[in-house]
């Protein structure tokens, strides 16, 4: 099968999977396949997951090679087992029986997960809340899943590997979990690279709710380095989102040497001229695949970032992965400080 992204005009990402043979495939080809016009997935695992509280369903294969990846064990290989689109609607709908907390649409987002719990159990275990605490719900909400405490949100979300260059496959998927629960948003976790106008218009007509939007670097050089592949309609995706009245936030990974704040200062900028209220997180990096050997930002490095952030005009940001950076107490103190409990994913 021809590759979608080049029906379409565009340039193949780099997506090669290697398979349990040590040959190597495609990503669509390797862990997407259709049998009697339904599409089955390689999934790694699904379930609650923290600090998003939502139902995460992790998938192998990708169409990015990117040297920093958190899910290179299953992105970058064939590992986990086949799920059809209707196994996916079942687990979205087995999940919706335990939902402890329902979103608007508008929320279907992880960066608004914070807003809710800090995940750290003190309601259920010492009965009392934690100083942190959004005080928003009642422990009751706050249950215990394979990744720690919090509650149960209506969204289910595709993460790890993408390959939403083959949009058919996420559109069937949204439509049987629309199908078959009462109030699930389904989020799309995202590089991009697959976010044509075309694709996005099916994604919208099967009722996709919402993308978190990994752009990974602004300068396309850069990003190939780190990726593999270009950034060129990744960065026009952002407006081709909006456009079609899908929920979008944006997360940039503070990489040290690489992604640092000229690259995200103008990924907010370009964001801010859409609209200054796309929730926008700047993630912390941690050593992982290819690049175990590069620094963690530092405190000074991540409030800087911020502050350009800010500067730009977009309105809602927050830092993430802070115990990278804030490890000590004069660090919490120069951290909420700086950007306060709202400021702090």
């Amino acid at each position: 099968m021809k590759c979608r992204m080049v029906e379409q005009g565009y340039k193949m990402g780099d997506c090669l999977t290697e398979l349990p043979s040590r040959e190597k495939e495609r990503a669509c080809q390797a862990t997407l396949r259709q049998e009697d016009d339904t599409f089955h997935r390689v999934i790694e695992a699904a379930h609650l997951s923290r600090p998003e509280h939502y139902l995460s369903i992790y998938q192998s294969g990708c169409n990015h090679n990117c040297k920093k990846c958190h899910s290179w064990q299953f992105s970058q290989w064939v590992k986990g087992k086949w799920y059809s689109t209707d196994q996916i609607a079942d687990l979205a709908r087995k999940y919706e029986r335990y939902v402890t907390y329902w979103e608007p649409r508008e929320r279907a987002t992880m960066w608004h997960a914070t807003d809710l719990c800090r995940s750290c159990g003190c309601c259920v275990i010492k009965g009392q809340r934690s100083a942190f605490c959004p005080g928003v719900l009642d422990p009751q909400q706050v249950v215990l899943s394979p990744q720690g405490f919090g509650p149960a949100r209506n969204i289910v979300a595709f993460t790890g590997g993408d390959i939403a260059c083959r949009a058919d496959f996420y559109a069937q998927a949204t439509e049987k979990i629309k199908a078959r629960c009462w109030k699930m948003w389904v989020l799309l976790e995202t590089n991009g690279y697959g976010l044509t106008p075309e694709n996005l218009d099916i994604l919208a007509q099967a009722g996709l709710d919402a993308f978190w939007l990994d752009i990974k670097a602004y300068n396309e050089e850069l990003y190939r380095k780190l990726c593999g592949t270009t950034n060129e309609w990744i960065l026009k995706a952002p407006a081709e989102i909006l456009k079609r009245d899908f929920t979008l936030e944006v997360l940039t990974l503070f990489i040290p040497g690489w992604v640092e704040t000229d690259q995200i200062e103008r990924i907010a900028s370009l964001i801010c001229r859409l609209d200054e209220n796309v929730p926008f997180t700047i993630l912390a990096f941690f050593p992982a695949f290819l690049m175990v050997d590069t620094p963690r930002p530092t405190l000074a490095q991540m409030l800087e970032a911020y502050n350009a952030v800010k500067e730009v005009g977009l309105r809602n940001v927050k830092l993430g992965n802070y115990s990278v950076f804030a490890q000590t107490d004069e660090d919490w103190d120069e951290l909420l400080a700086t950007v306060g409990q709202a400021g702090i994913g």
